[in-house]
């Protein structure tokens, strides 16, 4: 996998999981804590406690792949929270997390402009 495309469904585990854990006990948590099918045509994407590392799960005609991400110096920008435990998103927006951007920020705030002069 070297990246997604946009329109691939991206299923993002907000709480830090084991950076130690395996393909086959991240599809567990997949399907006990995130509620998913790991079969489906989807990613499965985890970070550990650090932020500095990503693991993407997804099943590929037959079998499990795991496709890891570790940054040198910096964090991935994650969520605190959300409702649930899982935040969807497209290949795009995970495309643009693994770059480093803050994909979960409110954007730029709209300005009060009354006057020029």
């Amino acid at each position: 996998m070297m990246r997604p495309g946009a329109e691939v469904a991206v299923y993002l585990c907000v709480a830090p999981v084991d950076g130690r854990k395996q393909a086959a006990s991240l599809a567990l948590l997949v399907e006990q804590s995130l509620g998913r099918n790991v079969f489906e045509p989807a990613l499965y994407v985890f970070t550990t406690r650090r932020r500095d590392r990503v693991r993407i799960l997804y099943w590929e005609r037959n079998g499990l792949c795991l496709w890891s991400k570790r940054l040198e110096q910096q964090q991935f920008i994650w969520p605190r929270s959300a409702p649930g435990e899982t935040v969807t998103m497209n290949g795009r927006t995970l495309n643009a997390l693994l770059d480093g951007f803050d994909v979960f920020s409110q954007g730029h705030r709209e300005l009060e402009i009354r006057r020029v002069g």
